[in-house]
C-alpha cells in the first residue's frame, strides 16, 4: 500500500510541476484534465501527509519516552500516545479506501427515476414523499434537481417521477439507493387503523453523454403530444411533450415538463442515452466471470433494500443491518443518516474483497 502511496505522491508533484509551465493553459482540454487529476491526487496526498506526520510524531514520542527520566512528562507522553496511534489507524483505513479502484461513474450526474410499485394509491403517495426527501437532501448537498417527467396518482402523489440531479459527485453519493423501498403505515383512508404495506422502486442511472452510446437516428421514433398536469403557460395548449421510442430495445422515454418541444426532446434523449448505457453496463457485469461479487452492493432494482415503518418511526436497511428510529428526520431530508452508513458498508466490503485477492 505504501509503495502505491509513494507513487501517488510522486505523480502529484509531477502534475504540480506541469501546471507551473507558462504554456500550460494553451491547451485548455489538457489543462482541465491536469487540474482534475491534481484535485483527485490531492485527496490522497493530504491524508498521506497527515498520516506520515503523526507516524513521525509517534516515533519521536516513543524515543523521548525511552530517554526521559521525569515521571510527570513520561506520564503525559503515555496519555498522548494511544490517541496518536488511534489517529494513525483511522487515517490508514481512509487511505485504503482512497486507493480502492475508482468507479468511473462516481463523478457523474444522474437520472433519478422513482415509480410507485405494489400498494395502489398509497405507493403513489410515498413515491412523491420519497422524491421530496431526496430533493431536500440534494439541496443540502448543493445539487440541482430538474424534473423531466411526472405521472400523477389517482388521489395525489405520483405514479412516476423522472429527474436529473446535477452537482458534485452525485452518483457517488446515490448509487446505492437503487432498489425496492417498502413502506408500512396506516393510510389516511383506512378507518380500521390497519397497517398497509406498499412499495416504490428507485433507479439511479449515471448520466451518459452522446459519445458514450451510439444511436442510429433511424432507430428512433419521436412522437409529440399535448402536455398534461402542472406546468407553465404552454402546458395543455401546445404539442410540446415528447415521447422517444428506441425501436431495437423498446425503451420509451417521455418528457413534458420543459418549456418547449426542443428542450423536452433534448432531455428525453439524455435519459435514453443513460438508460441504454446502464443496460450495456449491466449486461457486461452479468456476463463477467465474477458476476456474483460484482453485483454485491450495486443496488439491483429488484432488491428490497429498505423498509420505512411509520407507526414506529423506524427505518431498516436490510442490506447492511442498519435500523434507526428517526424516520421523520430522514423524510425531511436527513438522508445522510442512511446514505452515509450504506457507503461506508460497501466500501468496507470492497476492502475485504481486495484483501482476498
Amino acid at each position: 500500500m505504501f509503495k502505491k502511496l509513494d507513487e501517488v505522491e510522486m505523480r502529484y508533484n509531477q502534475v504540480n510541476q506541469q501546471l507551473q509551465r507558462p504554456d500550460v493553459a494553451d491547451d485548455q482540454k489538457a489543462y482541465r484534465e491536469l487540474m482534475k487529476e491534481l484535485a483527485d491526487l490531492e485527496k490522497v496526498v493530504s491524508v498521506y501527509s497527515k498520516f506520515k506526520n503523526i507516524k513521525s510524531e509517534i516515533q519521536s514520542q516513543k524515543e523521548l519516552l525511552a530517554s526521559e527520566k521525569d515521571e510527570e512528562l513520561r506520564s503525559l507522553i503515555k496519555e498522548e500516545l494511544p490517541t496518536l496511534e488511534e489517529s494513525v489507524e483511522e487515517l490508514e483505513k481512509d487511505l485504503k479506501i482512497l486507493l480502492l479502484p475508482k468507479d468511473p461513474n462516481d463523478e457523474k450526474n444522474i437520472i433519478l427515476e422513482i415509480r410507485a410499485g405494489a400498494g395502489g394509491d398509497e405507493a403513489s403517495l410515498f413515491a412523491e414523499e420519497l422524491f421530496r426527501a431526496y430533493s431536500l437532501y440534494g439541496q443540502k448537498m448543493g445539487w440541482k434537481i430538474n424534473v423531466l417527467s411526472t405521472s400523477e396518482g389517482n388521489v395525489g402523489g405520483v405514479k412516476e417521477v423522472i429527474a436529473t440531479v446535477t452537482g458534485d459527485r452525485v452518483y457517488s453519493n446515490l448509487k446505492y439507493e437503487s432498489g425496492v423501498h417498502r413502506v408500512q403505515r396506516v393510510p389516511k383512508t383506512e378507518s380500521q387503523g390497519r397497517i398497509h404495506t406498499s412499495t416504490v422502486t428507485v433507479a439511479v442511472i449515471p448520466e451518459a453523454e452522446e459519445v458514450d452510446v451510439k444511436i442510429n437516428a433511424n432507430e428512433l421514433r419521436i412522437d409529440t403530444y399535448r402536455s398534461s398536469g402542472h406546468g407553465g403557460q404552454s402546458v395543455n395548449t401546445t404539442d410540446s411533450a415528447v415521447r422517444v421510442t428506441h425501436l431495437p430495445t423498446g425503451i420509451v422515454v417521455t418528457c413534458q415538463d420543459g418549456k418547449s418541444q426542443l428542450s423536452n426532446k433534448e432531455q428525453a434523449l439524455k435519459v435514453l442515452y443513460s438508460r441504454l448505457l446502464a443496460a450495456e453496463q449491466e449486461k457486461a457485469q452479468t456476463e463477467a466471470s465474477d458476476a456474483r461479487l460484482a453485483q454485491i452492493g450495486t443496488g439491483d432494482r429488484s432488491e428490497r433494500i429498505r423498509t420505512y415503518n411509520f407507526p414506529q418511526s423506524r427505518l431498516t436497511d436490510h442490506r447492511i443491518g442498519l435500523t434507526i428510529h428517526s424516520l421523520n428526520d430522514v423524510m425531511a431530508g436527513a438522508m445522510e443518516d442512511v446514505i452515509d452508513p450504506a457507503i461506508a458498508y460497501f466500501q468496507a466490503e470492497a476492502l475485504k474483497r481486495q484483501g482476498d485477492t
